[in-house]
């Protein structure tokens, strides 16, 4: 499963800043991100099997993240890919624009899954249970986000790591200048503490290694009061593999109005 961390509009200076890890089966394809689309333009990974993206921004300022929903038993391998709605999403203007199209989907459609939504402005998940999509606005805060419930203290990883994240996002110094402490930021997603998860009886780790899957990569983002992007990609799980930045040219920058 994969974990993302968002702390909005907890600092002023940086209304969005986002840490997440992708785990997937090491087998399946995928691409560092890259220009996925241009009108608008959207820079993201790319899934090279079903053409989707797992976490992208475009150049309105709207981030999409998209993290599978735990389900009992087997996956539709008929549904349409997740991916490609997290896509879909990244076409809106606004962040709440993205909120309402996927929440106008039908979720039979689809496998469950949680989708985040982000802006400076606004942020939401939109959770596909059980072929019904709800969609939730996010307080200002921290919030950790896995295949459960948002800051569901029940999933191990979760319950182990939001002192954490939430320690480091209480620091000054971070919350200043996230992007020059970014390196304590990625330690938290190195992190490789194995607590069994009691549903499944699997590593619950927020960094994992499993045989035929884990993390296969890790993503920085933070978005600061004018706008400006900056983004850090890992394209390996975050314990051994360097950041590297993500060129963001088309992304909304200091000198563009905020839609």
């Amino acid at each position: 499963m994969c974990t993302l961390a968002i702390y909005f509009q907890v600092s002023r200076d940086f209304p969005v800043i986002i840490a997440a890890n992708r785990d997937e089966f090491l087998d399946r394809p995928a691409a560092s991100p890259m220009s996925l689309l241009e009108h608008p333009r959207v820079i993201g990974g790319k899934d090279l099997r079903a053409g989707g993206t797992w976490l992208g921004i475009n150049e309105y300022g709207v981030i999409a993240g998209l993290l599978n929903r735990r389900v009992e038993g087997a996956a539709n391998p008929r549904a349409r890919s997740r991916g490609l709605l997290c896509l879909d999403a990244l076409r809106c203007e606004t962040s709440s624009d993205a909120a309402k199209f996927a929440g106008s989907q039908d979720g039979a459609d689809y496998n469950p899954f949680n989708l985040l939504i982000a802006s400076r402005e606004t942020a939401f998940v939109a959770s596909n249970r059980a072929g019904r999509i709800e969609v939730a606005a996010l307080a200002p805060g921290l919030h950790l986000v896995t295949n459960l419930d948002v800051n569901d203290f029940e999933c191990p990883k979760i319950s182990a790591s939001y002192g954490n994240f939430a320690e480091l996002g209480s620091d000054p110094e971070f919350l200043r200048d996230p992007i020059e402490r970014k390196a304590a930021l990625a330690a938290l997603l190195a992190d490789h503490s194995t607590q069994l998860d009691p549903r499944s009886g699997r590593p619950n780790a927020l960094c994992l290694h499993l045989e035929g899957y884990g993390t296969r990569s890790s993503s920085l983002f933070f978005i600061d009061a004018n706008g400006k992007v900056s983004h850090f990609f890992a394209p390996g799980p975050p314990c051994k593999t360097a950041y590297v930045p993500v060129e963001t040219a088309g992304i909304l920058h200091a000198d563009q109005d905020s839609k």
